[in-house]
This record gives structure tokens, C-alpha cells and sequence, in this order.
């Protein structure tokens, strides 16, 4: 059974941060920020640029891209964060409301910057196994930036987190930009390292936390995750690329496309040069910073738009998240 994908829509609020203000927050040298981080610039949330807002007008792009009638959706699977408009609430409940998906039945997913990975995975597996899901909406929103305090060290490395949303249109016996296979991982020794230490059952939310700053985000060993993850962080990013490139019939030789998350320069150069690739074969996300799980439907929209893909090729998605979990999935291309 061939599902491919009918369509992306991509969401960026006007609002930008740069380096030079990044930079002014955390008391780093500007030449760390842009060089070594990769920030030149990251867009940040607006006054109405709310999580699953933005989520819905990039599905409302999606949808208006390719003149899709959202009576025609089946499911709707929200791929965005948990810090939300409000907690405790199912997004996609109200994605489908906004739209006017009447005909369609929703749900949330969670696995930090791998949500989208997972989701497509989770979504093809539906499709395959159930004759009356015949498209599905995957849409999303970001903004953790808001969790992030620029004069904690131990957070540097999620201060390229920006904002924005993002939605993908998947389509049963759809015979373009056909979904292959995917491969994930993950890591429970790392799933209490990076997290917000108050508001959940265990630290109840105070005053003294609001006055205390301790509603964002944290990292609660930063040497042992450091060490931890060295050991074994690139080693997973190129194994589920691997693995699902192999599931697929096909070697990292034949990556003509790879649709990268953002992270700090060297470590995008490391992949590209592990695989084979040059820069042309990617896009570095200097200018959007991290978006969370959006980071790859933001690089396949900016690859089609710069004329880096072409039918037949064979394009890459691949993710990694705090908790930790990494992912891949191979799509071809075109027709």
C-alpha cells in the first residue's frame, strides 16, 4: 500500500530573536552564538502566536496548498508540545474544530523533538491497518522558547529553541513523495535530565517557584547527561538513519536529501560527513533556530522551495529529543 505525502504547510512568526540579543541575555561572546551555535537569528512567539495556533494556520496552509477540502480528513494527530494554550487539553480536538474537519476523529502525541518521526510512523501503521483512514493531518505548534532562562549555563544548549508551527497532509494510494520505512530509539536513562522541575504531582506549582524562575526548563545533571550522551548520541543519530534507510532497500549512498533538525554547527557537519553528504545536500536552519519537532517539515519546505528536490530522489527526515529518542524515516520523492 503506497502513502505519500499531498502536502506541508509551514508556520514563522514576524518576531525574531538574533544572535546579537542572544548573546546580550546569556553573557556569551557573539562569535559563540553564531558560529558555534548556529544562531543567526530565531523566531519567536507574538502576542497571538499561540502553540496550537500556530499549528492550525500551517495546517490551514497545507490544506489551502494543494485545495483540500478538510471534510476529506480522517484523522488528525496533533505533533506538537505539551506547553500548550492550556494544560490538560486535547490540541487536535480543536485543530479539527478550526478547520472544519467535521468528518474527522483526533489525538495527541508526545515524544519531544521526535513527535514528527513518531507520528508518521504511527499514522502510516493506522493507514495500513484501517480501510476507513484514508488521510491524515499531522499539525503542530512550538514555542518552548518560553521555558528557557538565558542566564542558566546549564540550558545552553536550547538557546537556538525558537517558535512556530507546522502541518503535513498524508494520503492513502497517493503516488507522490511516497513514505518508506522509519526506524527509532530511545533512552530511559536520560528521561529525568532535562525537564521543568515544578508544576507536575511531584513539586506542585508555587509563589515562590513563579518568584524563583523554576517554571522553565532545566537540566538536572549536566555533567553526567554530558558524559552520558557523548557515548551515545551520534552513534543513535546515524543508526536510525541507517537502519531505516536499510528497512527501506537503500544505503546512506543514496541520500540525495537529508531534512535535519537544528543543533550546534559541528554536529551538523559531523552527520553530513559520516553519511557522505555535502552542504548542498541539507539545509542548516541558522536563521529559524531549533523548532522543535517542525524542524523538518521547515527543511522540506525550504528544500523544495530552493529546487533541491526532484523526483526520485531519496530524502531523509531525522530527529533526535530529550528523553531521549531518535528517529528516521526515508521517503522517495516525486512521482
Amino acid at each position: 500500500m503506497t502513502i505519500g505525502i499531498a502536502s506541508t504547510g509551514v508556520y514563522i512568526p514576524e518576531s525574531m530573536m538574533t544572535a546579537e540579543e542572544i548573546a546580550e541575555k546569556s553573557g556569551l561572546p557573539l562569535f559563540v552564538v553564531k558560529n558555534k551555535m548556529g544562531i543567526t537569528k530565531k523566531p519567536i512567539p507574538g502576542p497571538e502566536d499561540h502553540t496550537v495556533a500556530m499549528a492550525i494556520r500551517a495546517a490551514a496552509k497545507a490544506l489551502q496548498k494543494e485545495n483540500i477540502d478538510p471534510k476529506v480528513i480522517d484523522l488528525i494527530i496533533y505533533i506538537g508540545e505539551e506547553h500548550k494554550e492550556y494544560p490538560l487539553w486535547t490540541a487536535a480536538i480543536k485543530i479539527q474544530e478550526e478547520l472544519g474537519a467535521n468528518h474527522a476523529w483526533g489525538f495527541d502525541v508526545a515524544l519531544r523533538c521526535g513527535t514528527t518521526i513518531m507520528a508518521i510512523k504511527v499514522a502510516k501503521s493506522l493507514m495500513e491497518s484501517d480501510p476507513t483512514i484514508n488521510t491524515v493531518l499531522l499539525a503542530g505548534g512550538y514555542r518552548n522558547s518560553d521555558l528557557i532562562d538565558y542566564t542558566n549555563d546549564r540550558t545552553r544548549f536550547m538557546f537556538n529553541l525558537g517558535a512556530g508551527g507546522a502541518a503535513m497532509i498524508l494520503k492513502k494510494h497517493y503516488l507522490e513523495n511516497t513514505i518508506l520505512e522509519s526506524d527509532l530509539i530511545t533512552d530511559g536513562s536520560f528521561s529525568e535530565d532535562v525537564l521543568v522541575p515544578v508544576g507536575g504531582t511531584k513539586e506542585p506549582l508555587t509563589t515562590e517557584h513563579l518568584e524563583l524562575g523554576l517554571y522553565r526548563l532545566d537540566v538536572m545533571d549536566p555533567v553526567g547527561m554530558k558524559a552520558r550522551l557523548e557515548q551515545k548520541s551520534m552513534q543513535n543519530f546515524l543508526l536510525v538513519i541507517r537502519n531505516a534507510l536499510s528497512k527501506s532497500g537503500y544505503t546512506e549512498k543514496d541520500i540525495n536529501y537529508l531534512a535535519i533538525l537544528h543543533m550546534k554547527k559541528s554536529a551538523h557537519d559531523f552527520v553530513l560527513n559520516e553519511l557522505g553528504l555535502t552542504s548542498e545536500q541539507s539545509i542548516y536552519l541558522s536563521d529559524y533556530g531549533h523548532i522543535g519537532q517542525m524542524d523538518q517539515i521547515i527543511s522540506l519546505e525550504l528544500a523544495h522551495q530552493a529546487g533541491k528536490l526532484k523526483t526520485g530522489d531519496i530524502v531523509v527526515l531525522v530527529s533526535a529529543g530529550i528523553g531521549y529518542a531518535w528517529g528516521a524515516v526515508v521517503i522517495k520523492w516525486g512521482q
